[in-house]
């Protein structure tokens, strides 16, 4: 057991690309933290991780989006010396505004955005007594534009981005790097698989399996780099959706996304 060697906190570790990033962080013998949803064998996980690269895995299973839940998370991972934070968990999908649910809304909101601002608040101090720590958020391709039957999912991620970039500067003089990722479509879990099967042009070339895109986010966070977008058709994909006039993006999203009716909790879409 690495016991003596910090800890990396995985949100949304269960599946996709929070699986991926714990597998990887596990073979470079970094102690883990692993946090999902209860009920997705993320206890396996942490189990077998261990046993295969002979560190500590520890699982938490909570519901992020409840607030009682979430700070019992913070005061148990505060008792650990981190050094890396990936906020991964979030939900996606796409609906008509109108006709989803308030809950389901505001759900997105609070797991997006709330969760992953109070997880950052409050292990920066922990953080700060490392010799060297990285925050990693994830955000999304989605972030670059407003699109239109998801409307607030590019919202949240387009947050996520923002408030990366300024943490990272507000942070720059001290031992903690933030970076901030940008993944385009993955098959993260069967539902999200499904719409990304259904791809078509360069966005269907562009896509990454989770095991490549955790290994690039890794790689590049840390050296150090703020903004990371995995893929280089990924990366011309960003120069689209952050330069085309938005009047032309939206009409081009609202045919291809109005098909699209998935509510799904995923690591990432």
């Amino acid at each position: 057991m690495q016991a003596n060697q910090p800890y990396t906190i995985i949100t949304g570790s269960s599946q996709g690309l929070g699986k991926a990033f714990a597998e990887i962080c596990a073979k470079q013998k970094r102690n883990l933290i692993l946090i999902s949803l209860p009920n997705e064998n993320n206890g396996n996980l942490a189990q077998e991780l261990s046993d295969k690269f002979n560190i500590e895995a520890i699982r938490y299973e909570v519901n992020l989006t409840k607030k009682e839940e979430l700070y019992k998370l913070v005061n148990f991972v505060k008792k650990f010396p981190v050094n890396i934070l990936i906020n991964n968990a979030g939900i996606g999908g796409a609906n008509k505004f109108d006709e989803v649910s308030l809950d389901y809304l505001n759900n997105i909101i609070l797991l997006n955005i709330k969760s992953l601002v109070t997880l950052t608040h409050q292990l920066l101090p922990i953080l700060k007594k490392q010799e060297e720590a990285f925050i990693l958020n994830i955000s999304s391709l989605a972030a670059f534009a407003p699109m239109p039957f998801k409307t607030v999912y590019p919202a949240s991620k387009a947050f996520v981005s923002s408030f990366s970039r300024g943490l990272k500067a507000e942070l720059k003089e001290t031992n903690i790097h933030v970076a901030v990722a940008h993944p385009g479509p993955m098959a993260t879990n069967e539902n999200v698989s499904k719409r990304v099967n259904a791809l078509t042009g360069i966005v269907k070339f562009s896509v990454l399996s989770p095991e490549k895109t955790a290994e690039i986010c890794l790689e590049k966070l840390l050296k150090k780099k703020a903004v990371i977008i995995p893929g280089k058709l990924n990366w011309f994909n960003s120069l689209l959706l952050r330069y085309v006039p938005t009047p032309i993006q939206l009409r081009i999203l609202n045919g291809k996304l109005k098909t699209e009716t998935t509510n799904t909790f995923s690591d990432d879409s």
